[in-house]
């Protein structure tokens, strides 16, 4: 028995010296990811973006932040060591492992949309991941008025459907279809060109496109030819949400750049601007584009994307622009769509000619939602006088999708030249009614299901502040209803709309 016992002593012993030993070899195994490091990808047009991990380590634990060519910041979440190699995800649906291998990190990056790619960092001095340095921002003034965009502008812009893909043969692609589509005729008279088309700034500071854009100066020709517009994008920091070149710095430049390749539609987004300033000096950053654009020579829509921060809608005019986001990005789905467009009635007093609240591109036809749904969100963008950018790819149309980009009846709504934005008169339930004022003494009424089961929605007139017969026309079904003494009431679908013009009957 003693032996026994003796013989279970060695053995425990054994295991404890294997264990300490394993633990000081799994210790000793376990690299120090601290510092900062950095990783160049080569993106579309052969552009180079420059990433940088800001890591800290104490034994196991790790923490840090990515920063993604100077324009946004984005936390580790939920860092983690697996077998020696750290493992983490970021905001953009984005999972990192970095593995060390001798004084560099292999990288493998997993994006939902862009599959797997990999590439080395090397440590870098922690200095070099800082943002540029701000400038000095203007006195706030009055940018005097560009005299544009009377109506909300209409058109197509690349990024919803074509993100970084974007080049030269899509976008020219693009204005041949607003042209065979008849959608150009219909009032769509602008191509943007959204973020991911920067190259480089040569010597003398002026930025150059990218390798999928040979030569600005002529697709702004072959668009104008078409008898439609050209836009263009960037950001008022050092870099765009893409990571490509912003126009810190080079605002008066880049203003005069954008006239001479004759372009119409700048789209400025805040993006990397939020490392350098607050939201109390979007005012004062925005208005340096605003002058420069003013001093360009060229009538050019400048649209103000900071996501309705800093109420926007108070100083936009102000820095000369034309339209300004409300909202976040928006998604092509209708939780994302419904919550947009039933939010805006606060802002209504802030619309009007030259000036337009912005709740961010269409959707429809990128195949996120029903042609129902996508009918309720036409609608709901039209009642509030809101931008009609297309974000679909404008060769590969359903008929649904091209009879409800081109309803003249319902763009009508959009155009007229009141320019009141609806809001929202009634409200019970699943049923919503929003109702404007239009130039000619109608009104334009949206009685919506949000529900999933269909619903009569009735409309008052004392709601609508008429009195007498009113006519009634159906938008969607070109159809005149007959008249109506007090109310109309109707069967709306789940998710869906019924969009009238409601008329004074002639005496």
């Amino acid at each position: 028995m003693k032996k026994v016992n003796n013989c279970i002593l060695l053995l425990l012993i054994g295991l404890s010296l294997e264990t300490i030993a394993f633990g000081q070899v799994s210790q000793l195994a376990i690299p120090n990811f601290s510092g900062t490091w950095r990783m160049d990808i080569e993106r579309a047009g052969g552009v180079i973006i420059s990433s940088y991990f800001k890591l800290h380590q104490i034994d196991t634990n790790v923490n840090g932040t990515v920063v993604i060519n100077g324009a946004v910041e984005l936390p580790l979440r939920k860092p983690h060591l697996d077998q020696a190699d750290l493992v983490f995800r970021t905001a953009w649906n984005m999972d990192y492992r970095l593995h060390h291998q001798d004084e560099k990190l292999l990288v493998t990056i997993k994006h939902s949309s862009k599959g797997i790619e990999k590439a080395y960092a090397f440590r870098v001095s922690d200095s070099e991941a800082l943002p540029p340095q701000k400038i000095t921002l203007p006195e706030l003034l009055a940018v005097p008025s560009n005299q544009l965009a009377l109506t909300p502008p209409m058109g197509w812009n690349s990024w919803n459907h074509f993100a970084e893909k974007v080049n030269d043969s899509i976008v020219r692609a693009a204005a041949d279809a607003l042209v065979s589509t008849r959608l150009a005729a219909a009032g769509y008279s602008y191509i943007n060109i959204d973020d991911c088309w920067q190259g480089y700034r040569d010597s003398e500071g002026n930025i150059v496109p990218n390798k999928k854009f040979p030569n600005m100066k002529a697709l702004a020709d072959y668009v104008h030819s078409k008898g439609l517009k050209l836009g263009i994008y960037s950001s008022p920091g050092p870099f765009t949400c893409g990571g490509y070149l912003g126009s810190l710095g080079h605002e008066e430049q880049d203003a005069k750049t954008y006239a001479s390749w004759g372009i119409d539609y700048l789209k400025y987004d805040w993006c990397s601007a939020s490392r350098l300033y607050s939201n109390d000096e979007l005012q004062a950053t925005y208005q340096k584009m605003g002058l420069a654009l003013a001093k360009s020579g060229r009538p050019i829509v400048y649209s103000l994307c900071e996501y309705g921060m800093g109420d926007v809608w108070k100083w936009g005019p102000k820095v000369a622009a034309n339209l300004w986001r409300t909202t976040g990005d928006i998604q092509d789905n209708w939780l994302s769509m419904s919550n947009i467009g039933f939010s805006q009635d606060r802002l209504a007093a802030y619309a009007g000619p030259g000036h337009w609240n912005d709740p961010d591109m269409l959707e429809v036809g990128n195949g996120g939602m029903t042609a129902t749904e996508y009918s309720t969100h036409f609608s709901l963008w039209c009642l509030l006088a809101a931008p009609l950018m297309a974000g679909n790819d404008l060769q590969k149309m359903s008929p649904s999708t091209l009879e409800i980009l081109s309803n003249s009846e319902v763009i009508a709504i959009d155009q007229d030249l009141l320019g009141k934005q609806a809001i929202t008169i009634f409200k019970e339930g699943d049923v919503q009614i929003l109702a404007r004022d239009l130039k000619d003494g109608a009104k334009a009424v949206g009685l919506f299901n949000t529900g999933l089961k269909g619903q009569i929605a009735s409309v008052s007139f004392l709601d609508l502040k008429v009195n007498g017969k009113q006519k009634i026309r159906d938008l969607w079904l070109h159809k005149d209803l007959g008249q109506f003494k007090s109310k109309f009431s109707v069967h709306v679908p789940p998710h869906g709309v019924v969009l009238i013009k409601v008329s004074p009957k002639a005496k």
